[in-house]
């Protein structure tokens, strides 16, 4: 048994195909072939059902195919980690980060951070903070960009910044009213991001809404992105809640549209999330550093602010 047969072992798993799997890992598919067999001559065990189109794991083969990605991830981990004893950052990084902060922070530390390690290779994706969460524990993520606190066990979050809400509204501010309140917010009004969002929780925790309040409500539209919401309050009224650095997106015209809160004000606390013990300091800290360095100071503090719950709330 070796790591190139649990790779190739892997590539058929998530191809479901030993041409496509084959092709992926630059090698002729009968040579990938032959050492799933001999994995599974030695183990005893049948991997995968090739009576099936496509190809389908066994039980058996999910067993193994979990161990396995754990076996790799550790592997590749004990490279990167001697690198770094080596006084190097390289190898890969897997990140993942959650869709409402993805489009406005990626850009600002980016570029920096892959021309400051370039025998690093960064892989980005983009998910739910379940997924993320769940990946990290899989080994399949190193590290992730997320809404916190979550409190869950086994991972370790470090802090990066505070990042204030606004509300974007399609009605002009009253006079002489510059701040304005949660009580302010009409239900009837609110455009909500949909399910699996933790920036959504954070609404209704801002809010202070429970799940029971949307059923009085007469239309019913989740949207997919913070884009979404803001083009519905400017082509269809209402109004939504935007966390700052979108704002810095907007145009002139729609900036007009920005609502801050009274103070204290919500802010969603963004963090590196990481399994506990995380071997790889080094690159970790870089990260840290990188992403910290881009954003305004005052995002550093929590004075006068008040973290709105990232986790799933009880409604």
């Amino acid at each position: 048994m070796n790591l190139q047969q649990l790779e190739y072992v892997l590539a058929l798993a998530e191809h479901r195909h030993f041409g496509r799997a084959a092709e992926a890992c630059f090698v002729t598919q009968p040579t990938l072939s032959m050492m799933v067999v001999k994995l599974e001559e030695e183990l005893g065990l049948r991997l995968f059902d090739r009576s099936k189109k496509p190809v389908q794991p066994t039980r058996e083969g999910e067993l193994v195919i979990a161990h396995a990605r754990e076996i790799l991830a550790g592997a590749e981990s004990l490279r990167a980690l001697a690198g770094e004893i080596r006084g190097e950052v390289r190898g890969e990084l897997h990140l993942g980060i959650i869709p409402t902060l993805a489009p406005y922070l990626l850009p600002l530390f980016l570029q920096a951070f892959t021309e400051q390690h370039p025998h690093l290779k960064v892989f980005i994706k983009e998910m739910v903070t379940s997924d993320i969460l769940q990946k990290l524990k899989d080994g399949q993520l190193d590290v992730g960009l997320l809404a916190t606190p979550l409190h869950e066990g086994g991972l370790e979050e470090f802090p990066l910044f505070y990042e204030e809400f606004f509300a974007y509204s399609s009605e002009p501010a009253r006079p002489g009213k510059k701040m304005i309140l949660p009580a302010d917010i009409h239900l009837n009004k609110l455009w909500l991001l949909e399910e699996g969002h933790c920036m959504r929780n954070q609404v209704f925790d801002l809010c202070e809404l429970k799940k029971k309040d949307l059923e009085s409500d007469r239309l019913h539209y989740e949207a997919g992105s913070i884009e979404t919401l803001i083009n519905l309050v400017d082509n269809s009224a209402g109004i939504t809640i935007v966390p700052y650095l979108a704002t810095l997106l907007l145009k002139p015209e729609q900036k007009k549209k920005l609502r801050p809160f009274a103070d204290p004000k919500p802010v969603r606390e963004v963090s590196l999330v990481a399994v506990q013990g995380f071997p790889r300091k080094k690159l970790l800290n870089s990260l840290l550093k990188q992403i910290s360095a881009t954003v305004p100071r005052g995002m550093r503090s929590l004075t006068n602010k008040r973290i709105t719950r990232a986790a799933s709330l009880s409604y």
